[in-house]
């Protein structure tokens, strides 16, 4: 059931299973599993994901290619509320391994929050990133193009920039270097520092050598109508014509309520095993917060290798189920 303010109070005694960090694609196909497979579970969701900006989902097979990642995850969310799983809008802010069982602290409401404890048995975290997207004073102006021909995933959207005038927008010298991988999908791309960092002499060079002009000109807006990006204009004045772009500035992980826990990380990501559990035995990561690729199809996938190796441990530990009557009665 959905759970708010005023009806969490019955779920507090209650010990899940499986409570899921995250109601994105993976952590509602977590859901679902655990649900099927007659676990009880909690599904907590801080609203505003990743998938949630996807304009639409041109590489999701079977699905029309202008479904929108909301209406993938509002039906997600209608199919593991239908397998009578708990559903809480929140911020979860700690975890403590208190042994067999984990705390989970969670901020319920923006204004006038309340910080219930619930916990589980198992934790999976499918709390995912979101992408930095350029700082403009207008960020209106951002938002009217960023999932739509403002794309920030090369390997979900590189087939929609093919061969089109498209702007590298980056904040580091390292991330210019997304331009020698783009440059497979179109050579025409022009790199966008915004005179966030400083660009050496090689790097001027290798740019100059694949014929990629750079400019360090800070943006004044994006150009466009109709959610479709055109160009941008600069604080100079001057204009560049775009048919599209690819922001590049990194992402900001949700990972800040596992730092208290004994796991281990590549840099941001948490190493898992092939069933995506971390190095601890009872917490999994699914999706983007787990070394791999960023896609919404691994994420699904993550989801139900998670849940499967939860509901395998909980299984082979319980007692068999007997048919008691057919027992006491066999020739009934």
């Amino acid at each position: 059931m959905k759970l708010s303010k005023k009806n969490l109070e019955q779920r507090l005694d209650h010990v899940y299973d499986a409570i899921v960090v995250g109601g994105g694609a993976g952590g509602l196909s977590a859901g679902i599993y655990l649900q099927r497979y007659r676990l009880s579970s909690l599904v907590v969701e801080k609203g505003r994901g990743r998938s949630f900006w996807m304009q639409d989902l041109r590489n999701y097979l079977g699905l029309p290619p202008d479904t929108p990642g909301r209406t993938l995850l509002q039906q997600g969310q209608q199919h593991y509320l239908s397998l009578n799983g708990d559903y809480l809008m929140g911020f979860v802010e700690e975890v403590r391994d208190e042994g067999e069982i984990f705390a989970v602290k969670i901020k319920v409401g923006k204004q006038e929050s309340i910080y219930p404890v619930f916990r589980a048995r198992y934790l999976i975290a499918a709390s995912g990133i979101i992408d930095y997207l350029p700082q403009l004073e207008d960020m209106q102006n951002v938002y009217d193009y960023a999932g739509y021909n403002l794309h920030v995933c090369l390997i979900c959207d590189g087939y929609e920039m093919a061969d089109k005038k498209c702007g590298l927008f980056v904040n580091s010298e390292s991330a210019i270097n997304t331009a020698f991988v783009l440059n497979w999908f179109t050579p025409y791309i022009t790199v966008f520092t915004q005179g966030l960092c400083e660009v050496g002499a090689e790097m001027r060079q290798k740019l100059q050598d694949h014929g990629f002009p750079l400019v360090e000109t800070p943006i004044q807006k994006f150009l466009g109508h109709d959610h479709e990006m055109t160009g941008v204009e600069l604080t100079d004045g001057s204009t560049v014509e775009l048919e599209t772009g690819l922001v590049a500035m990194g992402s900001h992980y949700y990972n800040e309520y596992l730092k208290g826990l004994d796991l281990e990380w590549q840099g941001s990501n948490l190493v898992t095993d092939s069933m995506c559990r971390t190095s601890h035995p009872r917490v999994f990561a699914v999706g983007d917060l787990k070394v791999g690729i960023n896609q919404v199809s691994v994420a699904v996938a993550d989801g139900t290798l998670a849940a499967t190796a939860i509901w395998r441990e909980i299984r082979r530990a319980a007692s068999p189920r007997r048919w008691e009557e057919h027992l006491a009665n066999p020739k009934s």
